[in-house]
């Protein structure tokens, strides 16, 4: 199926990215925009990551998480050599468009290169 690019809007106004229904994102200096990733149905935060336009263009149009990789400088489609997926069940913008939070279903289990669920597996003691 051919992958249709999504249009993002010029940011012209507060009220514009703030309030409207544009999709004006707001990447870094960098080309980049940062990404929650979390289990749709628990909630539990799988990962941090990031998106460059195209990996947020592919992610809208493929509904399966496309990322930026910072350290190996490519675009990286989750799931595609280890199976598993992420299929995107819910994309959404905070409220100056500069982070995504994708609400996804994970196939496999794991979100983590490392083979955990979440990323977010080292706890550190507080008080």
């Amino acid at each position: 199926m051919p992958v249709v690019p999504v249009r993002f809007q010029a940011r012209k106004t507060i009220e514009q990215v703030e309030e409207g229904d544009d999709l004006a994102p707001r990447f870094d200096d960098r080309g980049l925009i940062t990404v929650v990733t979390t289990d749709a149905t628990s909630g539990e935060v799988l990962m941090q990551g990031y998106m460059n336009a195209e990996a947020l263009q592919l992610t809208i149009s493929t509904a399966e998480a496309h990322y930026y990789s910072r350290s190996r400088q490519v675009l990286w489609h989750k799931g595609a050599t280890s199976g598993l997926v992420q299929s995107v069940r819910e994309l959404l913008v905070d409220d100056d468009q500069d982070c995504i939070w994708l609400r996804v279903d994970v196939a496999g289990g794991a979100s983590c290169h490392v083979g955990y669920r979440s990323c977010f597996y080292r706890k550190v003691p507080v008080g």
